[in-house]
């Protein structure tokens, strides 16, 4: 059928067909409009100090050819590379959170969703992808942006605990106890094993770490096992007064201040703990929203909200840009039977 001949059957659609049809001819050339800046500056981030085979880190790398991907209805050429030491080949995207995805065009609009905090289902009927599908996808994103990480906590360091509740959402056939409904509540008062523990600690230019160390009360440890490298000798540590950081501190030889939870005194000249408190705040209203979330995958919400609290929740095209670049720097072989089949490790 001729473009001439197209145009006329166009003419002939009611006008309600003709603009959903406009909308699909915008939001395609828009889809792709976004994609292909994001696609080059992963490629040049990737590759800036020369090629590296992502199989075997090897230098002795060529361009092997062209291969094709389907951005809706567009047809794109990107490049393959071949490594000569281990002899396979792989592209830019091999081993990220885009490898194997065949709509390549629709991550943006899905991170705009995550940033949003809306759910899988609305996500679903705004970008037109099966929710089951847009779980995967956001697990395969956070598993790498859970390996952002930095090598130090510079000057006062606000350090504490806080608890969420065991879950083994997802999961069939419990054993030992009933399904809990929307999150539920632990039978056992207090802080047991029940519950697990994530380590927050925060220094005053926002820097901050979160990760689970365990289940029930913390100890030093975990502690010094979690975060004792990324401390030294010129920080100063301010924690309740939980014993475990006072032991920790005494070994690592820090300066520490504690704060006792009565809340009789708050602050001691510039030290305190308001900061890494308002952040627990912060993050345990948004967990809220999710309704219970899986311990197995609590690192990767802790890690989202971590960078979500960083761009202040901005949802715009740089913040959206800076989530998919980053992501992809880091290499990822998760896969949907390695997220579904995967267990929490105690």
């Amino acid at each position: 059928m001729s473009l001439k001949e197209i145009i006329e059957e166009i003419r002939k659609l009611n006008t309600a067909d003709q603009h959903r049809l406009k909308q699909f001819f915008v939001n395609s050339l828009a889809s792709y409009s976004a994609s292909e800046p994001v696609f080059k500056e992963v490629s040049e981030r990737k590759h800036k100090e020369g090629y590296t085979c992502t199989h075997c880190h090897s230098t002795k790398v060529v361009r092997f050819g062209k291969y094709s991907v389907k951005m809706d209805m567009r047809l794109i050429e990107r490049q393959r590379y071949r490594c000569k030491d281990c002899g396979k080949t792989f592209t830019d995207v091999t081993n990220t959170p885009l490898h194997r995805t065949h709509l390549p065009h629709k991550w943006l609009g899905f991170i705009q969703c995550m940033i949003e905090g809306y759910s899988l289902r609305k996500a679903s009927e705004l970008i037109e992808v099966h929710y089951v599908t847009l779980f995967y996808w956001r697990h395969k994103l956070l598993s790498a942006m859970k390996q952002m990480d930095f090598e130090k906590i510079e000057g006062i360091v606000e350090m504490d605990e806080t608890y969420f509740l065991y879950s083994e959402k997802g999961k069939r056939n419990l054993k030992g106890r009933k399904p809990r409904k929307r999150g539920g509540s632990s039978k056992k008062r207090g802080i047991s094993k029940d519950q697990v523990c994530v380590l927050v600690a925060r220094d005053r230019q926002k820097m901050t770490y979160s990760k689970i160390i365990g289940q029930g009360r913390i100890v030093k440890t975990r502690l010094d096992d979690a975060i004792g490298s990324k401390l030294s000798s010129t920080n100063v540590l301010c924690t309740d007064a939980w014993r475990a950081f006072k032991t920790y501190a005494t070994d690592k030889g820090l300066e520490h201040y504690r704060f006792k939870s009565d809340g009789y005194q708050r602050v001691k000249g510039v030290y305190h703990i308001q900061n890494v408190n308002s952040y627990h705040s912060r993050l345990k209203g948004w967990i809220d929203r999710f309704n219970g979330v899986a311990t197995k995958y609590l690192d990767h919400y802790l890690s989202w909200f971590r960078f979500l609290d960083s761009i202040r929740h901005r949802n715009n095209d740089a913040t959206v840009s800076k989530m998919i670049i980053e992501s992809c720097l880091f290499s990822t072989v998760e896969t949907y039977d390695k997220l579904r089949l995967s267990e929490f490790s105690k």
